[in-house]
């Protein structure tokens, strides 16, 4: 039996993430056709569920609908990199504002605790526990802000992001660089001080842009 296939009666949100999931490993690269006739073979369903899902992830950005053409994943450009972390750095900063007036000592223990596994990850150079941990101090963020809507407009964000065939996290000495500016938003939250968490949030954000566009430009220039 082939394992990739999805039983009829499945819901087509597991269908768009199992697409999902292909498009952030990128086993359907930017700016890939998306077969409609084949992924519903392979799957074992019909079009009404695939087509349904594919709606799901065009409104995450996913992939692109474009009419008598058909689905496409959605190609990311440097101007669309600059244009989202432009709004994530806005949406970013104002959970880490709101994080710095609603903390308890408890929640700082935790973040605490995650920035602990950061600095396991940077001696160890594991740049998957890194960003694993990276994922998780951010997540705790926006947990103690407590907005589900900033929740969800810098997931649906993220997700884009993943677009990139880039990670800011291979560009040399970012990963210390990024220990250091959790650091400092970890301090600012600790002091509650509110300006200082929200300028040292926006700052991280920009630095990872600066890093992705980085590593951008030495890979054109080796081509």
């Amino acid at each position: 039996m082939n394992a990739s296939r999805i039983a009829p009666l499945a819901l087509y949100q597991e269908v768009a993430e199992r697409l999902r999931q292909r498009i952030f490993s990128h086993e359907l690269p930017p700016g890939t056709w998306v077969d409609e006739q084949a992924l519903a073979a392979q799957y074992g369903i019909s079009r009404t569920p695939l087509r349904e899902a594919l709606k799901v992830l065009a409104a995450e950005g996913l992939v692109t609908l474009k009419p008598r053409r058909g689905c496409y994943v959605t190609e990311i450009s440097e101007r669309d990199l600059d244009e989202i972390f432009t709004v994530m750095a806005l949406l970013e900063g104002q959970c880490a504002v709101d994080t710095a007036r609603k903390a308890s000592e408890s929640d700082l223990v935790r973040l605490r605790s995650i920035h602990d596994d950061l600095e396991r990850a940077t001696v160890a150079k594991d740049i998957d526990g890194f960003f694993e941990a990276n994922q998780a101090f951010h997540q705790e963020i926006q947990l103690i802000a407590d907005n589900r809507w900033l929740t969800q407009a810098i997931t649906d964000l993220r997700k884009v992001i993943k677009l990139s065939r880039h990670h800011s996290l291979f560009s040399e000495g970012r990963l210390e660089q990024s220990l250091a500016e959790h650091q400092v938003i970890l301090e600012a939250l600790s002091r509650r001080d509110i300006c200082a968490t929200e300028q040292a949030m926006r700052g991280h954000i920009a630095s990872g842009r600066k890093a992705l566009a980085k590593i951008a430009a030495q890979r054109e220039s080796a081509a």
